[in-house]
């Protein structure tokens, strides 16, 4: 099969596509034919070398795909059958023709969707979902602050924070993204290029602040962000883009605020968890995705590259221009 390659760390000048050997599933394991696979951010971090896949993981990159069932493995509960379509979280291998997944890491695509919308979904979505459900504790009324609010983790964690009740706020680089999240249902969004977020935030929230951040930059947002964080507030880390040392007192601001520091990453979480998290999300959430639903829920797209397009497609990853995902097409 074709898969994503690079020899060394380094630049997208370094990607280039492989023959690789077939993977065949183990136990309780299904082969998926891949459709399609999107970006994220922890794919240009690795291919850097800055982020190595967790231990047993596939080293090819893709953390989500689209795509059929192609094969089932001993073991398998029934659940799944030969060419259904599926879409799954993966903590490596999607950027492949075949990927082997447990099959408790499947979810069935929503009626109306297209592969391609199917494989902007899972990463992204699931770990809005977990940063504002199982870590966050969201409550209707909470103001929540989501950083980057055009990424696809923006864009999924603006929609699912309306549909719990909560108020969405959120930070950008340029007038164009702040309304296309305000046409996602943010309540307010605010340029970080141009104006203080936390003194934007405060002045939105009367003074309050927000009962919740979701936070993947770090470092350079430390001191804004527990500015603005309201009393008994969480905060809740995923990334640091902005860098990961902090300078100052941070420590004594958070105990003023009663605040609470959260920090997650999904990659590297054990199986049980993860199945857990997609059967939880597939229950309550995917029902969303469907025409019917009064709070229709959409994953955005932002461009769709061929796989032998992939050195393009980290190069305009590395612009920060994108609104919503960057997928990737293969081969059939």
């Amino acid at each position: 099969m074709l898969a994503v390659h690079f020899d060394k760390p380094g630049g997208p000048e370094n990607l280039h596509l492989k023959e690789v050997a077939k993977p065949s599933p183990g136990e309780g394991e299904v082969l998926l034919k891949v459709v399609a696979s999107a970006l994220n951010r922890a794919d240009l971090l690795q291919r850097q070398g800055h982020y190595a896949p967790p231990p047993g993981a596939c080293n090819i990159l893709g953390l989500e795909a689209s795509g059929h069932v192609v094969e089932l493995g001993p073991g398998c509960q029934g659940h799944w059958k030969i060419g259904d379509p599926a879409m799954v979280l993966l903590p490596g291998g999607g950027q492949a023709q075949y990927v082997t997944v447990p099959e408790g890491f499947l979810m069935p695509i929503p009626a109306g969707l297209t592969m391609l919308q199917a494989a902007a979904i899972p990463e992204a979505w699931l770990t809005a979902f977990q940063l504002l459900h199982l870590l966050g504790n969201v409550q209707a009324g909470d103001s929540v602050l989501i950083h980057a609010g055009s990424s696809g983790v923006g864009t999924a964690a603006i929609q699912l924070a309306r549909m719990a009740g909560a108020i969405p706020l959120v930070t950008a680089g340029s007038q164009h993204k702040l309304q296309m999240a305000e046409k996602l249902g943010a309540a307010a969004g605010f340029n970080y290029k141009e104006e203080d977020f936390s003194e934007a935030t405060l002045k939105f929230t009367k003074g309050a602040g927000v009962n919740l951040i979701l936070d993947c930059i770090g470092g350079s947002y430390w001191e804004k962000n527990v500015n603005c964080l309201a009393l008994d507030g969480r905060w809740v880390l995923y990334g640091l883009m902005g860098g990961a040392d902090v300078s100052g007192p941070l420590f004594s601001k958070l105990l003023f605020k009663r605040g609470s520091l959260i920090t997650s990453l999904l990659r590297s979480r054990d199986k049980k968890y993860k199945q857990m998290l997609v059967k939880s999300f597939t229950e309550q959430i995917l029902p969303h995705f469907s025409m019917e639903s009064p709070h229709r829920l959409v994953p955005v797209l932002d461009r769709v590259y061929a796989m032998t397009e992939i050195q393009a497609a980290h190069v305009y990853m590395e612009t920060n221009r994108n609104m919503g995902k960057i997928v990737l097409e293969l081969p059939q």
